[in-house]
């Protein structure tokens, strides 16, 4: 902690070049954070001071952009805010608005940064010392609290990779890896409910879904807000740069295999689809 009271939570991030196994035997050469896409998962409380310690061991320029509030020195700009091959960055700022929310390179050109791999979630849990109204809410979002471990929650990032450079996705995914949730369904037990923290980074084409089957969920845009922005819904698109949480139960249902995926034909076919097996 900090003298004024403030919880401090320091990170290391290095940018590096590294092959990705985005299918059986289908290899990506990608740019990432600490040789994993997405990048590590950076999760900290409201109010926090986040520290990250960034190092380029690249072969390109790169930076961290975070999505939340900041001042301009700490906001990964491209140009002057690039860091260069074999250099580093401390950035430092405090953890504002709670939410679901990313980080990712912002170095030019965009695009091909943000496509190679240079992206992760950057979660901000609220503290319900801040929010009086809505203490359980905030409770069952905060890691470590005996509410938030009733929950079963899932992160999920929808990608796309571009394997023959002609700037069309190929193949997509969430995490990066195609159909894997359709080969190992994930387990869910249906006396507890599911949340997903959900986002988008697919580059080149202009949105991407999410699509639950026989049943619907409450969500949170940007999960900036602890009452859901839209309720019983089953479908939900989402632009570049756009996250949510979700909110869900199969308590009533039988157990089963329940199907999710892109609510895009190609997307689904081309890698973007899974299983709940719900027990």
């Amino acid at each position: 902690r900090r003298s004024d009271g403030k919880t401090v939570r320091d990170f290391v991030i290095t940018a590096e070049d590294r092959e990705i196994e985005i299918a059986p035997n289908l290899m990506f050469p990608a740019w990432t954070y600490n040789g994993r896409v997405p990048g590590p998962t950076l999760r900290v409380t409201e109010g926090d001071i986040v520290r990250i310690q960034f190092e380029n061991r690249g072969s390109h320029d790169h930076n961290l952009h975070f999505h939340g509030i900041h001042s301009s020195q700490m906001d990964g700009l491209p140009g002057a805010g690039e860091v260069l091959p074999g250099e580093s960055f401390l950035y430092e700022f405090e953890a504002l608005p709670f939410g679901c929310h990313l980080y990712h390179c912002h170095a030019n050109p965009l695009r091909r940064h943000i496509h190679k791999g240079l992206y992760g979630a950057f979660i901000i849990d609220p503290d319900p010392a801040r929010h009086p109204e809505q203490r359980d809410e905030a409770r069952a979002r905060l890691l470590g609290t005996d509410t938030n471990a009733e929950w079963q929650e899932l992160l999920m990032v929808m990608n796309g990779f571009d394997v023959n450079f002609d700037e069309e996705n190929e193949v997509y995914a969430v995490n990066s890896i195609a159909h894997a949730f359709a080969k190992r369904p994930i387990k869910i037990d249906r006396q507890r409910p599911v949340r997903i923290y959900l986002i988008n980074v697919t580059e080149f084409d202009p949105i991407n879904s999410f699509h639950l089957h026989a049943n619907f969920f409450q969500y949170y845009d940007h999960g900036t807000t602890l009452k859901p922005t839209s309720t019983t819904i089953d479908t939900v698109m989402q632009c570049q740069g756009q996250r949510g949480i979700l909110e869900f139960t199969f308590k009533d249902h039988e157990p089963g295999m329940y199907m999710f995926h892109a609510h895009q034909t190609e997307f689904a076919e081309l890698g973007w689809t899974g299983f709940f097996e719900v027990s």
